[in-house]
C-alpha cells in the first residue's frame, strides 16, 4: 500500500502554513524536498503543474514512473 502525506504547495516555513496542500506518495514527497529548497518551492513551485515541470525533478519523475517503491530515504543529512 502506497503512503501518502500532505505536501503545502508553499511550504509552512514560506508562507504556507494555512494554503493549498496536496496528497504526494512518501518517495514523492521526500524527493521534492530532496532536489528542491523551501524558497524554491514557495517562489517558483508552487502548484502540482509546475512541480511536474521542475528541471531538477526529471531524473526522478522518470525513475519513479518505472518503478514500485514504497519507501525511499534521500533526505538532506541522511546517511
Amino acid at each position: 500500500m502506497q503512503h501518502t502525506s500532505r505536501h503545502h504547495l508553499v511550504p509552512r516555513e514560506e508562507g504556507g502554513r494555512y494554503g493549498d496542500t496536496v496528497n504526494l506518495c512518501q518517495p514523492c514527497h521526500s524527493s521534492v524536498h530532496r532536489f528542491l529548497s523551501n524558497r524554491e518551492l514557495a517562489r517558483q513551485y508552487s502548484t502540482v503543474a509546475a512541480l511536474r515541470e521542475a528541471a531538477e525533478l526529471q531524473e526522478y519523475l522518470t525513475w519513479i514512473r518505472k518503478t514500485r517503491v514504497e519507501r525511499i530515504r534521500n533526505r538532506r543529512g541522511s546517511k
